[in-house]
């Protein structure tokens, strides 16, 4: 039985996050409508949660000493995920936000086998190459004859993937470091990165109801704390690229959603991308499972 819940509580833990993931775009939004822009809710929602993780930094503080580089690099690369994410998810479609986003099953195979030794085997290649195609789909455009991102939104969606990747490896490289060190840091790295961004673009505090600060709040307390928890429980206790092959059920809340609660339309080279990248994480998955790690 424990050797069981030792298997599933990750994988339901990752389903679990995806879910939230798949749908925050929507207080986001209505946060954002009442006058709280994507950099404030970012700074004043992972603020909240950091508060309540200060009793973990502090407890944890010995666990810095033992690998700090990999603890920082964690850090920051967390915090620019969740703000490049959550800034893309205001200023982009949501669905083709996810897709850029979720290329990083891609760079979780590279980094996972570079940085930890975790080799997808001989079907990598493949991965790779059906990655790279969703992406070259997606991204071509007809007047400059390139795969490249059209917008803003663009660039921070395939930033974040990225770094969402690369703090996953960290996540695992971290392993003797408590996962609650782990998830107090990854709300400091959302605040430092929020903050630098903030005092660099000069954005003045906004001027909205109490009730909007109270649902920002609200949002780090009951979603992004829970998620970021989840998200690191289910890293650590699995292979990168497994992981980020089953975080993929946020593409599938998040394109539902985004048809029942927006006018977006998703275009045809979106599609086709998609499936690409689908199937590219499909792959990573069977061969992980198939390799028995």
């Amino acid at each position: 039985m424990n050797r069981s819940n030792h298997h599933v509580l990750p994988v339901l833990s990752l389903l679990f996050t995806a879910s939230l993931w798949g749908l925050v775009w929507y207080p986001l939004r209505l946060l954002e409508n009442q006058g709280l822009h994507g950099l404030w809710v970012t700074l004043v929602s992972y603020g909240a949660a950091l508060a309540l993780g200060l009793l973990w930094l502090w407890r944890g503080r010995a666990e810095w000493g033992r690998d700090p580089l990999v603890l920082v690099l964690m850090t920051l690369a967390v915090g620019w995920c969740n703000v490049a994410f959550v800034l893309a998810m205001l200023d982009g479609t949501v669905v083709r936000v996810l897709l850029l986003f979720y290329l990083s099953p891609l760079w979780a195979i590279v980094l996972g086998w570079v940085v930890l030794g975790e080799h997808p085997g001989v079907s990598g290649l493949v991965v790779f190459v059906l990655a790279i195609s969703g992406a070259v789909t997606m991204l071509w455009d007809p007047q400059t004859g390139m795969p490249w991102p059209r917008d803003h939104a663009d660039w921070l969606a395939a930033s974040s993937g990225l770094s969402f990747a690369f703090a996953n490896v960290m996540v695992r490289k971290a392993q003797d470091v408590s996962m609650q060190t782990k998830s107090a840091a990854s709300w400091l790295g959302v605040v430092i990165v929020a903050g630098i961004w903030l005092l660099l673009v000069r954005e003045p505090l906004p001027s909205v109801e109490t009730s909007v600060w109270v649902g920002a709040v609200a949002l780090g307390w009951f979603g992004f704390m829970l998620m970021t928890v989840a998200v690191i429980y289910g890293v650590t206790h699995m292979p990168v690229h497994r992981s980020a092959v089953i975080l993929l059920f946020e593409l599938v809340v998040g394109t539902v959603s985004s048809l029942l609660l927006t006018d977006e339309q998703i275009q045809y080279q979106e599609w086709v991308g998609g499936v690409l990248i689908l199937a590219a994480a499909y792959l990573a998955a069977h061969a992980q499972v198939g390799e028995g790690k």
